[in-house]
């Protein structure tokens, strides 16, 4: 019987997207909590598995797969009636496009190191909260003029795909920081049809929180 065992964050927004893909493909899987802010990322034994000492790694009967949308691709592979990468080459183009403008264009400059390193940098206490207002609010604005040219309940179509999995932790961290959602209705429209399915609702931090 084939294992997968997920090294996660709760709070991780790329851990996030790979629990909703798991639980999307229908796959059991084992966690391992890998605390951040305690910084077991970057233990010996965890860099031996993942030497970037990024979460999520998901693990494979021994095969060790790193980067979020890899793994959610890895997954499409050997489960592609799954959904999350269309068949169609052009519409695969577009998911792959709106999903790289949040997972790396947003996510990289909003990480928590990136973040953390500008309010040492400036000296300011409030830094990292400006900061994280200004790029994910920038980000999500140039995401709506995206999203808009084309149509379905959820961002390609009537069927969640990666780039579902890549807007609601977006979304999740948006408003944990606070960011304004007032102008982004179709995000927030998309986030809300998400948020009724069970995939969504069991990866949720709120729900896999230690």
């Amino acid at each position: 019987m084939t294992q997968f065992v997920l090294y996660d964050y709760w709070r991780s927004s790329a851990s996030y997207r790979v629990r909703i893909a798991l639980n999307i493909v229908g796959i059991d899987y084992t966690t391992v909590s890998i605390n951040l802010l305690e910084g077991a990322h970057k233990s010996p034994d965890y860099l031996a598995l993942n030497p970037q000492g990024l979460v999520p790694t998901l693990v494979i009967d021994g095969r060790t797969l790193t980067q979020s949308l890899a793994i959610i691709e890895y997954l499409t592979d050997i489960r592609p009636e799954c959904g999350l990468l269309p068949m169609d080459i052009a519409d695969r183009h577009h998911v792959r496009a709106l999903s790289y403008a949040i997972a790396m264009d947003i996510h990289p400059i909003c990480n928590m190191h990136v973040a953390a390193h500008v309010r040492t940098i400036v000296g300011k206490a409030d830094a990292r909260e400006e900061w994280m207002k200004h790029f994910i609010s920038d980000g999500l604005r140039k995401l709506e003029a995206m999203l808009d040219k084309f149509d379905g309940d959820f961002s390609l179509g009537d069927a969640p795909t990666m780039v579902d999995l890549c807007l609601v932790p977006q979304v999740y961290n948006a408003r944990r920081w606070g960011v304004d959602m007032a102008g982004f209705k179709r995000i927030v429209d998309i986030d809300r049809r998400c948020a009724a399915l069970p995939a969504f609702q069991a990866a949720h931090p709120d729900r896999v929180k230690p």
